[in-house]
Protein backbone atom coordinates (compact mmCIF):
# COMPACT_ATOMS: atom_id res chain seq x y z
CA UNK A 1 0.00 0.00 0.00
CA UNK A 2 2.56 2.40 1.18
CA UNK A 3 6.04 2.60 -1.02
CA UNK A 4 9.04 2.29 1.09
CA UNK A 5 12.50 4.64 0.13
CA UNK A 6 13.56 1.17 -0.77
CA UNK A 7 11.54 1.23 -3.48
CA UNK A 8 12.13 4.86 -4.87
CA UNK A 9 15.78 5.43 -3.95
CA UNK A 10 18.74 5.27 -6.55
CA UNK A 11 20.43 2.36 -6.06
CA UNK A 12 24.31 3.67 -7.82
CA UNK A 13 25.16 6.15 -5.63
CA UNK A 14 27.97 8.83 -6.50
CA UNK A 15 30.15 8.63 -3.18
CA UNK A 16 33.39 10.66 -2.17
CA UNK A 17 35.41 9.92 0.56
CA UNK A 18 36.96 11.70 3.36
CA UNK A 19 40.26 11.79 1.44
CA UNK A 20 38.40 13.54 -1.86
CA UNK A 21 39.37 16.63 -2.70
CA UNK A 22 37.42 20.01 -3.42
CA UNK A 23 38.12 19.76 -7.35
CA UNK A 24 37.62 16.17 -7.49
CA UNK A 25 33.79 16.89 -5.66
CA UNK A 26 33.00 19.85 -7.76
CA UNK A 27 34.13 17.52 -10.52
CA UNK A 28 31.77 14.64 -9.43
CA UNK A 29 29.34 17.29 -8.52
CA UNK A 30 29.24 18.90 -12.10
CA UNK A 31 29.80 15.30 -14.34
CA UNK A 32 26.78 13.41 -12.48
CA UNK A 33 24.78 17.18 -12.59
CA UNK A 34 23.98 16.41 -8.85
CA UNK A 35 24.22 19.10 -6.07
CA UNK A 36 25.61 16.66 -3.09
CA UNK A 37 26.60 13.28 -2.46
CA UNK A 38 27.38 11.81 0.69
CA UNK A 39 30.95 10.64 2.26
CA UNK A 40 31.59 7.56 2.85
CA UNK A 41 34.72 5.60 5.15
CA UNK A 42 36.53 2.25 4.22
CA UNK A 43 33.88 0.51 5.41
CA UNK A 44 31.22 2.37 3.42
CA UNK A 45 29.80 3.73 6.20
CA UNK A 46 28.48 7.06 5.81
CA UNK A 47 30.36 10.07 7.88
CA UNK A 48 28.64 12.97 6.28
CA UNK A 49 27.42 14.89 3.06
CA UNK A 50 29.04 17.63 0.82
CA UNK A 51 26.50 19.93 -1.21
CA UNK A 52 27.56 22.49 -3.86
CA UNK A 53 26.28 24.71 -1.68
CA UNK A 54 29.15 23.52 1.10
CA UNK A 55 31.65 24.34 -1.84
CA UNK A 56 30.03 27.70 -2.82
CA UNK A 57 30.73 28.60 0.74
CA UNK A 58 33.73 27.44 1.27
CA UNK A 59 35.18 29.39 -2.20
CA UNK A 60 33.21 32.40 -0.87
CA UNK A 61 34.98 32.48 2.40
CA UNK A 62 38.33 31.78 0.61
CA UNK A 63 37.60 34.64 -2.11
CA UNK A 64 36.89 37.06 0.83
CA UNK A 65 40.07 36.29 3.14
CA UNK A 66 41.92 36.82 0.20
CA UNK A 67 40.66 40.65 -0.21
CA UNK A 68 41.77 41.39 2.57
CA UNK A 69 44.98 40.27 2.20
CA UNK A 70 45.14 42.01 -0.85
CA UNK A 71 44.00 44.87 0.71
CA UNK A 72 46.35 44.42 3.88
CA UNK A 73 49.56 43.42 2.02
CA UNK A 74 48.97 44.64 -1.77
CA UNK A 75 50.20 41.28 -2.82
CA UNK A 76 47.36 40.02 -5.56
CA UNK A 77 49.37 37.43 -7.00
CA UNK A 78 49.87 35.86 -4.03
CA UNK A 79 46.81 35.70 -2.28
CA UNK A 80 45.11 34.39 -5.23
CA UNK A 81 47.74 31.39 -5.41
CA UNK A 82 46.81 30.77 -1.71
CA UNK A 83 43.06 30.67 -2.53
CA UNK A 84 43.52 28.47 -5.37
CA UNK A 85 46.06 26.14 -3.33
CA UNK A 86 43.51 26.05 -0.27
CA UNK A 87 40.80 25.00 -2.62
CA UNK A 88 42.94 22.13 -4.08
CA UNK A 89 43.78 20.86 -0.70
CA UNK A 90 40.75 20.73 0.99
CA UNK A 91 39.28 17.39 1.15
CA UNK A 92 35.89 16.13 2.17
CA UNK A 93 36.14 15.38 5.63
CA UNK A 94 36.80 19.65 6.41
CA UNK A 95 33.49 20.39 4.05
CA UNK A 96 30.88 17.73 4.91
CA UNK A 97 28.30 18.22 7.00
CA UNK A 98 27.93 15.83 9.71
CA UNK A 99 26.66 13.38 11.08
CA UNK A 100 24.71 12.36 8.30
CA UNK A 101 20.81 12.13 8.26
CA UNK A 102 20.15 8.69 7.21
CA UNK A 103 17.10 6.45 6.64
CA UNK A 104 16.38 2.67 6.03
CA UNK A 105 15.17 1.16 3.48
CA UNK A 106 11.93 -0.67 5.08
CA UNK A 107 10.81 2.88 5.96
CA UNK A 108 7.68 4.63 4.58
CA UNK A 109 8.35 7.14 2.00
CA UNK A 110 6.30 10.00 3.92
CA UNK A 111 8.69 9.44 7.23
CA UNK A 112 11.35 10.13 4.92
CA UNK A 113 9.96 13.18 3.63
CA UNK A 114 9.35 14.34 7.59
CA UNK A 115 12.81 13.62 8.04
CA UNK A 116 13.64 15.78 4.94
CA UNK A 117 11.45 18.25 6.08
CA UNK A 118 13.07 18.33 9.68
CA UNK A 119 16.11 18.65 9.17
CA UNK A 120 15.97 21.20 5.47
CA UNK A 121 18.08 18.80 3.27
CA UNK A 122 17.10 17.79 0.14
CA UNK A 123 18.93 14.08 -0.07
CA UNK A 124 18.97 10.93 2.60
CA UNK A 125 21.61 8.79 2.00
CA UNK A 126 20.14 5.21 2.68
CA UNK A 127 22.12 2.74 4.60
CA UNK A 128 21.34 -0.96 5.95
CA UNK A 129 21.39 -2.21 9.67
CA UNK A 130 25.27 -1.76 9.27
CA UNK A 131 25.25 1.77 8.56
CA UNK A 132 26.73 0.97 5.35
CA UNK A 133 25.59 2.98 1.97
CA UNK A 134 23.29 0.99 -0.12
CA UNK A 135 21.02 4.14 -2.01
CA UNK A 136 19.81 7.52 -1.67
CA UNK A 137 16.66 9.32 -1.82
CA UNK A 138 16.26 12.46 -3.29
CA UNK A 139 13.37 14.94 -3.02
CA UNK A 140 12.90 14.23 -6.61
CA UNK A 141 12.40 10.23 -6.11
CA UNK A 142 10.30 10.65 -3.03
CA UNK A 143 7.60 13.15 -5.57
CA UNK A 144 7.26 9.92 -7.55
CA UNK A 145 4.55 8.60 -5.20
CA UNK A 146 2.30 12.09 -6.32
CA UNK A 147 2.32 10.89 -10.05
CA UNK A 148 0.65 8.22 -10.07
CA UNK A 149 -2.65 8.24 -11.45
CA UNK A 150 -6.12 8.93 -9.79
CA UNK A 151 -7.05 5.32 -10.97
CA UNK A 152 -4.03 3.63 -9.12
CA UNK A 153 -4.81 5.45 -6.11
CA UNK A 154 -8.74 4.76 -5.86
CA UNK A 155 -8.11 1.20 -6.64
CA UNK A 156 -5.13 0.91 -3.62
CA UNK A 157 -7.95 2.52 -1.07
CA UNK A 158 -10.59 0.03 -2.15
CA UNK A 159 -8.77 -2.90 -2.36
CA UNK A 160 -5.80 -2.34 0.94
CA UNK A 161 -8.15 -0.05 3.01
CA UNK A 162 -11.64 -0.56 2.39
CA UNK A 163 -11.97 -4.42 1.69
CA UNK A 164 -8.31 -5.98 3.51
CA UNK A 165 -7.75 -3.37 6.18
CA UNK A 166 -11.55 -3.01 7.42
CA UNK A 167 -13.26 -5.72 6.44
CA UNK A 168 -15.99 -3.65 4.77
CA UNK A 169 -18.75 -5.78 2.52
CA UNK A 170 -18.28 -4.15 -1.00
CA UNK A 171 -19.74 -1.04 -1.79
CA UNK A 172 -20.38 -0.30 1.51
CA UNK A 173 -18.01 2.71 1.68
CA UNK A 174 -17.22 4.10 -1.81
CA UNK A 175 -14.17 6.15 -2.84
CA UNK A 176 -13.64 8.47 -5.44
CA UNK A 177 -10.70 10.32 -6.46
CA UNK A 178 -9.78 13.61 -8.26
CA UNK A 179 -6.26 15.28 -8.64
CA UNK A 180 -4.83 13.16 -5.69
CA UNK A 181 -8.26 13.95 -3.55
CA UNK A 182 -10.03 10.98 -2.11
CA UNK A 183 -13.61 11.41 -1.19
CA UNK A 184 -14.93 8.60 0.75
CA UNK A 185 -19.02 8.03 1.26
CA UNK A 186 -21.19 5.53 2.70
CA UNK A 187 -21.41 3.95 5.92
CA UNK A 188 -19.50 2.08 8.41
CA UNK A 189 -20.32 0.05 11.32
CA UNK A 190 -19.35 1.76 14.14
CA UNK A 191 -18.55 5.83 14.66
CA UNK A 192 -15.38 5.03 15.92
CA UNK A 193 -14.02 2.97 12.46
CA UNK A 194 -14.45 6.41 10.79
CA UNK A 195 -10.97 7.88 12.13
CA UNK A 196 -8.98 4.54 11.46
CA UNK A 197 -10.54 4.54 7.72
CA UNK A 198 -9.22 7.98 7.16
CA UNK A 199 -5.94 7.88 8.43
CA UNK A 200 -5.28 4.21 6.68
CA UNK A 201 -6.44 6.32 3.21
CA UNK A 202 -3.93 9.03 4.18
CA UNK A 203 -1.23 6.34 4.05
CA UNK A 204 -2.17 5.50 0.75
CA UNK A 205 0.63 6.90 -1.72
CA UNK A 206 -0.26 9.58 -3.55
CA UNK A 207 -2.90 10.44 -1.77
CA UNK A 208 -3.24 14.61 -1.34
CA UNK A 209 -6.67 14.91 1.14
CA UNK A 210 -9.45 13.23 1.85
CA UNK A 211 -13.13 14.07 1.95
CA UNK A 212 -14.94 12.31 4.46
CA UNK A 213 -18.80 12.02 3.85
CA UNK A 214 -18.83 9.08 5.94
CA UNK A 215 -21.48 8.01 8.36
CA UNK A 216 -22.18 4.84 11.22
CA UNK A 217 -24.93 2.85 12.25
CA UNK A 218 -23.68 2.62 15.66
CA UNK A 219 -21.92 5.65 17.79
CA UNK A 220 -19.82 4.00 20.14
CA UNK A 221 -17.13 7.04 20.49
CA UNK A 222 -17.96 8.49 24.49
CA UNK A 223 -19.26 12.27 23.57
CA UNK A 224 -15.52 14.01 24.54
CA UNK A 225 -14.16 12.45 21.66
CA UNK A 226 -17.35 12.91 19.16
CA UNK A 227 -16.22 14.83 15.99
CA UNK A 228 -18.76 16.01 13.43
CA UNK A 229 -18.59 13.63 10.04
CA UNK A 230 -17.88 15.52 7.25
CA UNK A 231 -15.11 17.46 5.79
CA UNK A 232 -12.02 17.70 4.72
CA UNK A 233 -9.36 16.00 7.03
CA UNK A 234 -5.87 17.19 8.03
CA UNK A 235 -2.54 15.33 7.59
CA UNK A 236 -1.99 15.09 11.40
CA UNK A 237 -4.54 12.72 11.59
CA UNK A 238 -1.57 9.99 9.96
Amino acid sequence: MARTVGEVMTSEVVEARRETSFKELALLLDRHRITGLPVVDHDDKVVGVVSETDLIRRQAAQATRGRVRRFRKAAPRRSTRHATTAARTTTAEELMSTPAITVHPEQRVADAARVMERHHVDRLPVVDEEDRLIGIATRRDLLRVFLRTDEEIRRDVTDDVLTRAMCLPPHTVIASVRDGMVTLEGQVEQRSDIPLTIQLTWRVDGVVGVVNNLTSSVDDTPPSEQHPSGGVTHPWLR
